[in-house]
């Protein structure tokens, strides 16, 4: 495993009980956040770095019955904790990292992932990973329950202009890895950035 892979592991790891209870409110953040990817009944999607599965249960109700949804964390303690939540019953669990998934090329029709570009160690090889498992015209949503200035506030720290999520970063980057960046919203209560997988 990765020196990243560890860090992002024990980071996670220690927080992974508590973590619904730090952030209690973000539900609704979540369901409107999984209601812009406009996925269709009987869509396959993947919550990338899914945690403790918050958007499982709107990716399910988007994608009904027939539909399938995949939760893929890298950290065994988030997912238990996705489990004790119930949220194993929305969605599949699967311990995998996001820059090596264990599906097939093309089986998806969308990716969801809330706070997942910051931990990516290797950004642009990861996001083309991502674009790798969906199919052409499909749909990514980057997402986080809190805007990059509030997040900042929030853990005391200011936001420098390499921040991968600013705008004028993250267009190229998807660009440049499969994805083309069709919407982008940075306010206090979200963060959203939604992109298309070029064909």
């Amino acid at each position: 495993m990765s020196d990243d892979h560890a860090h992002v592991q024990e980071f996670f790891s220690v927080r992974a009980a508590e973590w619904d209870a730090r952030f209690p409110d973000d539900g609704p953040a979540y369901t409107a956040a999984v209601a812009e990817l406009g996925l269709r009944k009987g869509d396959h999607v993947l919550d990338a770095g899914c945690g403790t599965g918050r958007a499982l249960p709107p990716l399910k109700e988007a994608v009904g019955p027939s539909g399938v949804v995949l939760g893929a964390d890298l950290t065994p303690a988030m997912l238990e904790a996705a489990v004790r939540a119930g949220r194993d019953r929305a969605g599949r669990l699967l311990l995998a990292d996001a820059a090596a998934l264990p599906l097939r090329t093309a089986s998806l029709e969308a990716v969801f992932a809330a706070g997942l570009v910051a931990h990516l160690p290797n950004p642009a090889e990861n996001l083309r990973e991502l674009a790798r498992v969906v199919r052409p015209g499909g749909k990514l949503a980057l997402f986080h329950p809190i805007g990059r200035a509030a997040l900042a506030a929030r853990q005391g720290r200011q936001i420098t202009p390499d921040d991968l999520r600013a705008e004028a970063n993250l267009g190229p980057l998807l660009s440049g890895s499969g994805w083309r960046m069709t919407s982008y919203v940075d306010e206090d209560a979200r963060f959203l950035a939604l992109a298309v997988r070029d064909s």
